[in-house]
């Protein structure tokens, strides 16, 4: 391309994006004059010629456009847009689809398909090309300004299909839904969920050591702890000593998450150092914290009932888990899944709310529960005061005793080899 040509290109570009639409279009048609089959020229002005209403020159600029950039999707998108507006529906769709051959990740074209679908009243597979749209789109705060408000469209048409979905599966199975064993029932609700799109699965996920092929099960069935019934029964006794260790020993209460400066915190740095989220620990990484125990004598009694994990450096843990009003735990996995997570609730207010994985639940003063926390978990305080549990770790009752054994020995000499010394 010479310097004179370049230059008017450059100058016609200028001129439209500063919207002197005129302007632009005499440089262009100058361009063209030099050199025929310049394709943006013959873009541009195709689409000057579709802004000014003349479809049929529009069309034969953008055609012959077309034959000189074979693999450029805007161009049949463009014309696509000019059937559209001239009533021609079988033209447009073969443009679209045009468009898409060329770059089936095409946003632009992929928009257009699902926008053309809505237009002839298909909305459930509009509904299923926007889904493609919002699996392709880069994240709502990068999306083009060109774009934005169709894109909007297409995550709110997603939406409205997806709790339609929900509401029909759950229409269509109500009766063999309610004939499921109630323990069961969550895992449909779940089913459904996943059919329908409204959320993902959750898979454990460990920090540390992962037990393969154990089962994703949020909460545990109560007849798998023998010891549940008689630790729920201590419960005044356990919120007696806790009561009292808030009046003498309040300050003890430390914030559960403690991350040393320079360490990156992810989700949690709303919560590091803070007593939003606080505990008075029993035990701490496997070891007993002797102080407090002897402070809770029956709260230790009723610890000594469970069937605790002994992994060195990891389990067993204890502790009175205190929640500040309007305080959040984010979501995040647990350590490993050869334990699970007890918790024995003392002191709930109104607004609490515990989710794992898809369940969420409300803790019931006095009502244990045992679950996975290596599926994803969170936790919420929208009441006026603080909430308190007593969290403990027990071994997963999936394990057999060899199966425990196993799982000690392993973390055991996992940690021996990060203390090693290098050099030794």
């Amino acid at each position: 391309m010479n310097d004179l040509l370049a230059g008017l290109v450059n100058a016609a570009g200028a001129a439209a994006t500063a919207g002197h639409w005129q302007e632009a279009e005499r440089l262009w048609a100058q361009v063209r004059a030099r050199d025929p089959g310049h394709v943006q020229a013959l873009f541009s002005l195709g689409v000057h010629a579709f802004q000014r209403n003349d479809s049929a020159a529009a069309l034969d600029l953008l055609e012959q456009a077309r034959a000189g950039a074979p693999g450029d999707p805007m161009i049949p998108l463009s014309i696509a847009r000019v059937h559209r507006e001239a009533g021609r529906t079988e033209q447009e769709w073969a443009a679209i689809i045009a468009a898409l051959d060329i770059d089936p990740y095409f946003l632009p074209g992929l928009l257009a398909r699902g926008e053309f679908l809505e237009r002839q009243k298909r909305s459930r597979a509009a509904a299923a090309v926007f889904r493609d749209v919002m699996k392709v789109a880069p994240p709502q705060e990068q999306w083009p300004r060109a774009l934005q408000a169709r894109l909007q469209h297409a995550r709110d048409a997603v939406a409205r299909d997806t709790e339609e979905i929900a509401a029909f599966l759950h229409h269509q199975t109500g009766a063999q839904r309610a004939a499921v064993n109630a323990a069961l029932g969550s895992r449909w609700d779940e089913a459904i969920s996943l059919l329908a799109g409204k959320s993902r699965p959750y898979h454990s996920v460990c920090n540390q050591l992962q037990v393969p092929r154990l089962p994703a099960i949020t909460f545990y069935d109560d007849a798998l702890f023998p010891w549940m019934r008689e630790l729920e029964s201590r419960t005044d006794a356990i919120k007696a000593e806790l009561q009292e260790m808030i009046v003498r020993r309040g300050s003890e209460f430390v914030p559960y998450i403690q991350y040393p400066p320079g360490t990156p915190v992810n989700q949690w740095d709303k919560l590091n150092h803070s007593h939003s989220w606080s505990g008075f620990h029993l035990y701490a990484h496997g070891e007993p914290v002797h102080e407090h125990l002897a402070q809770c004598p029956r709260t230790a009694e009723a610890l000594a009932l469970v069937d605790s994990v002994e992994i060195a450096g990891l389990c067993p843990n204890a502790m009175f888990s205190a929640l500040a009003p309007g305080a959040h735990i984010p979501p995040h996995t647990g350590e490993t899944n050869a334990r699970l997570v007890a918790h024995l609730p003392l002191v709930v207010p109104d607004g609490c709310h515990y989710r794992v994985g898809y369940d969420w639940r409300q803790w019931r003063e006095g009502k244990c529960w045992v679950f996975d926390d290596t599926l994803e978990h969170e936790a919420r305080n929208d009441g006026s005061a603080l909430r308190v549990i007593l969290m403990f770790d027990v071994w997963n009752p999936l394990l057999s005793v060899a199966e425990r054994e196993m799982a000690t020995a392993l973390a055991g000499a996992m940690r021996s080899w990060r203390m090693a010394d290098d050099g030794a």
